[in-house]
């Protein structure tokens, strides 16, 4: 069953990289507290993840603060490794934070998971972004399709 509006987020295991390397965090411990904007993309390096919808929210990311968020949040299933390096290559530095779903547990326990296996790439999120407070499902918008509109950063901030 997938999230709604009104839904707690699950608390699994996440994996975020330092410069010590992998570190596990919690799904409440990143995405729980205060106002918090999450959004997941089918993979990292891949194009419209990588030309369009993390640099919206990297470029955006002053103005959606400024609306009252404390966090903005990109999640994948990709291991941390790959994630820490798709953020160095898009220079986020501290503006997004970038959250490993590895074994895709929480994209699972949300029920946005897809299955990519035709072209390659198995059990993967489905693309969407999330409005939270304290760990609280406050909007939610879903693709419907393929291509990036619903949950893109300026959708975001429309909505914020």
């Amino acid at each position: 069953m997938t999230i709604s509006v009104g839904d707690s987020i699950p608390d699994v295991q996440l994996r975020t990289m330092t410069a010590e390397g992998p570190r596990p965090i919690s799904s409440t411990e990143a995405l729980g507290k205060g106002k918090v904007v999450l959004f997941a993309v089918p993979g990292a390096f891949t194009p419209t993840c990588s030309d369009h919808h993390l640099p919206g929210f990297v470029v955006r990311a002053d103005e959606i603060r400024a609306k009252g968020v404390d966090t903005i949040a990109c999640l994948a299933v990709n291991d941390p490794f790959v994630m820490g390096a798709w953020g160095k290559d898009q220079g986020v530095g501290d503006r997004v934070l970038m959250l490993s779903d590895g074994n895709g547990d929480f994209t699972k326990a949300v029920g946005l998971e897809m299955d990519g296996s035709g072209f390659g790439l198995g059990l993967r999120s489905q693309r969407y972004a999330a409005i939270l407070e304290d760990g609280v499902v406050t909007s939610l918008f879903v693709e419907p399709k393929p291509g990036l509109e619903a949950s893109s950063a300026e959708s975001v901030l429309a909505a914020l």
